[in-house]
C-alpha cells in the first residue's frame, strides 16, 4: 500500500503534494514538520488536507504527479480553496 497526500501551511498559505510508500500520512507529516524535507521546511507547521490510499507506490506517484499539473492544482484549489481564507 502507498499514499498520495496534500498538506497545507497556514504560514505560507500554500499546498504541498507528495506521495509515500508508507500507508499512513502521519510519519510523512512528522518528517515535514520536523524540517527534514527541504522543500517544506519554511512552511512549518503543515496540516493534512487530504490523503489517498493506493495499492502501489507507482499509482501513488502517478496521482502525485497529476495533482502537480495545472488541472490537478485547479482541482485542489476548487476543493480546498477555503483553507487559504
Amino acid at each position: 500500500m502507498a499514499i498520495a497526500y496534500i498538506l497545507f501551511s497556514d504560514k505560507t498559505k500554500k499546498f504541498y503534494v507528495g506521495s509515500s510508500r508508507e500507508n499512513s500520512v502521519s510519519e510523512r507529516l512528522n518528517r515535514h514538520n520536523k524540517g527534514f524535507v527541504r522543500s517544506t521546511k519554511s512552511g512549518r507547521p503543515w496540516q493534512v488536507v487530504s490523503e489517498e490510499i493506493l495499492d502501489t507506490y507507482t499509482e501513488a506517484r502517478k496521482r502525485e504527479l497529476f495533482l502537480k499539473t495545472g488541472v490537478g492544482r485547479k482541482k485542489i484549489k476548487e476543493k480546498f480553496g477555503h483553507y487559504k481564507n
